[in-house]
């Protein structure tokens, strides 16, 4: 069977990982999901911009976790862009490119015939003992957290005045027995624009949240515009990236669907005109850990949602992940990988060979261009490729240039490039004073007074590419090409 026609779920994902070596580690040891569930992988397999000691390891499964008989919980499912690439039936190197060309021939979803496995279990919001704390495993992060985060909820909405749909993961932090803050970054996310215009009509916003899917929904649902504007549904990528229909089912209580073959979906309204402070429980300033290394701060504008109904599979498996762990990168790397390889191509045919959005950036700050110059008339064109990043991914802070002879993922690579084809006072190039991301606490006037609000920084292109004119000088050593495989079968497997 083709191995992507083996995943459709995150049980079938599971089922993949156990069946190849080093990507799942079990365990029957309880754990607390405060906090110690976190604290284990750290160790295990978060990688990332984790603070060390850390690595890049297996996804791990717990069995046994405290305070939540029968549920279980995975993590770093995509803590791995080797782990990313079996799960989406592709290689590693491939994988911005195969987003990329599913943007363009999208399988939109449909409503599954047949009972949705995700309603196995019904838990509505008007029983008396129904607690959303109790029903949902969230763990936290890290015990300056602002409590229970759901950090890979599918969040699934429809435009009050157009219908369309958009799929997006939003931070969700449980606040009471029915109540959950969603954080908005502004002007950021779809949703975020949903909620604001029911909000001008003065009602609710109905909106489910899926946990626990088929990665490629996860991947597909981080695109961001221009390469899927307002009414682009992520979840036709998903559909394209399988070959097949994600499949939705109606929910019980709001009127809006969520994804059939979740472990969990929680049912809700976004409630008009109500902020909410996301640490009004813990009251420790702090959110949670986010993609750059750091604790965000708690914010006074979260929205609420009134939860109206919880259902789930039987055993249900809640997945999480680590805020700033390598599966940041492969959710918001890859997609902003392929987005860069569709705008510049369009610009430019054939000169983009690869784009990696680099584990040092968390996947948004930093991105590798491999570029190549064939003619010399090529030569200032990588630095335009450059531009055109910059501007459609407001969030990018420093673009590497390097050329076809150097790996793009291998970060050693990249930096030899620039130790012997780059210098300083030539091949910088700033564009200071542009809106970046707020998350990345040296874009402050704090920092330097040239910015002058926070959020803003100084965009850096490092041309690590060597001058057309002298591609004869840096030509790499060149080494006899020999198939290893016949002297060490056992570590060169056939591709």
């Amino acid at each position: 069977m083709d191995q992507n026609n083996q995943v459709y779920d995150l049980r079938s994902a599971l089922n993949l990982l156990r069946s190849q070596p080093g990507q799942l580690v079990e365990t029957d040891v309880p754990v607390d999901p405060s906090a110690e569930l976190a604290g284990v992988y750290r160790h295990v397999g978060a990688g990332g911009t984790v603070q060390r000691p850390t690595r890049e390891g297996p996804a791990m499964l717990f069995h046994q976790i405290k305070g939540h008989p029968g549920a279980r919980v995975a993590i770093g499912v995509l803590a791995s862009r080797s782990r990313v690439a079996a799960l989406l039936g592709r290689r590693p190197e491939e994988l911005g490119h195969a987003l990329r060309d599913c943007v363009s021939r999208p399988i939109p979803p449909v409503i599954c015939a047949e009972a949705a496995p995700c309603q196995q279990v019904v838990h509505r919001a008007d029983d008396p003992d129904f607690d959303l704390r109790a029903l949902v495993p969230a763990p936290t992060n890290t015990p300056d957290d602002a409590g229970p985060y759901i950090t890979l909820g599918m969040c699934y909405a429809t435009h009050p005045d157009t219908g369309v749909n958009d799929i997006t993961i939003h931070r969700l932090c449980i606040q009471g027995r029915d109540e959950l803050s969603i954080f908005f970054t502004p002007g950021a996310r779809h949703i975020g624009a949903m909620a604001e215009r029911a909000e001008q009509l003065g009602r609710p916003l109905p909106i489910s949240v899926s946990i626990g899917v088929d990665p490629a929904i996860e991947i597909a649902s981080c695109f961001e515009p221009p390469t899927t504007p307002l009414g682009y549904d992520e979840l036709s990528i998903a559909g394209a990236l399988r070959g097949r229909a994600v499949e939705l089912c109606p929910c019980l209580t709001v009127d809006q669907r969520a994804i059939a073959l979740a472990e969990y979906v929680i049912e809700g309204e976004v409630q008009p005109g109500v902020r909410v402070q996301e640490d009004q429980n813990s009251h420790t300033g702090y959110a949670m850990p986010e993609f750059p290394g750091y604790t965000g701060p708690a914010s006074s504008q979260c929205w609420l949602i009134k939860v109206k109904a919880v259902t789930h599979r039987r055993n249900p498996i809640m997945q999480t992940c680590i805020g700033p762990s390598e599966e940041h990168v492969s959710m918001a790397g890859i997609p902003t990988e392929a987005s860069i390889l569709d705008m510049v191509d369009r610009a430019m045919p054939g000169r983009l060979l690869n784009v990696y959005c680099a584990s040092a950036g968390g996947g948004k700050f930093m991105a590798v261009l491999q570029f190549k110059k064939s003619v010399p008339s090529d030569e200032g064109r990588q630095r335009q490729a450059a531009l055109l990043a910059f501007s459609a991914f407001s969030e990018l802070k420093h673009i590497f240039l390097v050329d076809e002879d150097v790996d793009p993922f291998d970060i050693s690579d990249v930096l030899w490039a620039m130790n012997t084809r780059f210098q300083g006072d030539t091949d910088i190039i700033t564009i200071p004073g542009v809106r970046c991301h707020p998350l990345d606490p040296s874009n402050d006037p704090a920092v330097s007074p040239s910015i002058r609000d926070h959020g803003i920084a100084c965009k850096t292109i490092f041309d690590c590419t060597v001058p057309f004119d002298q591609k004869e000088r840096f030509r790499r050593s060149r080494f006899l090409e020999v198939d290893p495989a016949h002297w060490l079968p056992e570590l060169f497997p056939p591709r």
